[in-house]
C-alpha cells in the first residue's frame, strides 16, 4: 500500500541535513507539506524546502533555547494554522570525558539536555496542546540506540537524554491516547551522518561496524521510510512502541 500524507502539515526539526533531511524528503514525497527547522545553516534548510517542494517553508530556532524552540511552534502555527504531525529528530552530541573538568562537563551535560530532551519535551507539549484542539496528532520522537544499551564513556549525557526521550514518549502515549494523539519512538543506531564524522574520526569506522549484523552503516534514508509510516495512521495501533533501526547490532 502506498503511503498517502497529502493535506498533512508536519514538523521536522534538524531538517537541513542528515536524518531530518531524509525524513522531510520522505514526508514531502508522500504529500506532506513540511515545516523545515534548522538552528545555523539557513542556506542548506532553503535548499531542502525548495528542493522537496509541496509548500514547505524553513523555520529557525536555537533549541538551546526555551523561548526560541516556543517561538519555533508559533511561527509554524502562524504560518500553517494546522499541524498533523511532529518529528523531533533534532539532537546533538558533545563529547566530554569524565575525568576531565567538572564546569565543562556539567555545560556539556545541561546543552545536551536542553537540545536533545528539554526542547523535545517542549515542542511535545506545545504539540499535545494543538492536537487536543483540533482532533488528534502524531507525535514521533528520534531517540538513539543508546537509550537502551548506553554509549561510550565520553557520551554519557547523550545516552541519558535519548533515554529521556523515550519516557516521555510512552508517557504521552499512555496519558493521550483517548484525545487521538499518538506516539512513537524510532531508535536508530550509529548513521552515517555528519554529526557521526567526528566519532568515526575518533573510533574508527571498524569499531563502529564491528557489531553489526549488515555489512553496512545505516543510512538516514534507511530511516525515513519509516517515519513516514508512522505519520501515515497506519500504525496508530502501536502508539508506544519502538522501532529499532540499527543494522541488527542491538535487539532489546
Amino acid at each position: 500500500m502506498k503511503i498517502d500524507l497529502s493535506g498533512q502539515k508536519i514538523v521536522v526539526t534538524g531538517a537541513s541535513r542528515g536524518i531530518g533531511k531524509a525524513i522531510a524528503e520522505q514526508l514531502a514525497e508522500a504529500g506532506a507539506q513540511i515545516a523545515v527547522h534548522y538552528n545555523r545553516n539557513r542556506n542548506t534548510a532553503q535548499r531542502v524546502a525548495e528542493d522537496i517542494g509541496r509548500g514547505a517553508e524553513i523555520f529557525q530556532a536555537d533549541l538551546s533555547k526555551p523561548v526560541e524552540v516556543i517561538q519555533l511552534f508559533e511561527n509554524v502555527m502562524a504560518e500553517f494554522g494546522r499541524l498533523h504531525a511532529i518529528v523531533n529528530n533534532a539532537g546533538i552530541a558533545i563529547s566530554s570525558e569524565v575525568e576531565g573538568d567538572d564546569i565543562a562537563f556539567t555545560d556539556a551535560w545541561s546543552k545536551t539536555m536542553q537540545v536533545n530532551l528539554h526542547a523535545t519535551g517542549l515542542l511535545c507539549k506545545k504539540a499535545i496542546e494543538h492536537f487536543t484542539e483540533c482532533g488528534g496528532g502524531r507525535i514521533i520522537n528520534i531517540s538513539s540506540r543508546a537509550a537502551f544499551r548506553g554509549d561510550t564513556a565520553d557520551f554519557l549525557a547523550y545516552a541519558a537524554s535519548k533515554g529521556g526521550v523515550v519516557a516521555l514518549t510512552r508517557s504521552i502515549a499512555r496519558a493521550y491516547g483517548r484525545q487521538g494523539i499518538k506516539a512513537f519512538i524510532v531508535a536508530p543506531g550509529f548513521t552515517h551522518t555528519d554529526m557521526a564524522d567526528d566519532f568515526i574520526k575518533k573510533y574508527g569506522e571498524s569499531y563502529v561496524k564491528n557489531d553489526l549484523a549488515l555489512n553496512a552503516l545505516t543510512k538516514p534514508e534507511d530511516i525515513a521510510p519509516t517515519v513516514a509510516f508512522l505519520a501515515s495512521g497506519m500504525a496508530d495501533h502501536a502508539t508506544g512502541c519502538t522501532i529499532d533501526i540499527n543494522a541488527g547490532s542491538y535487539v532489546h
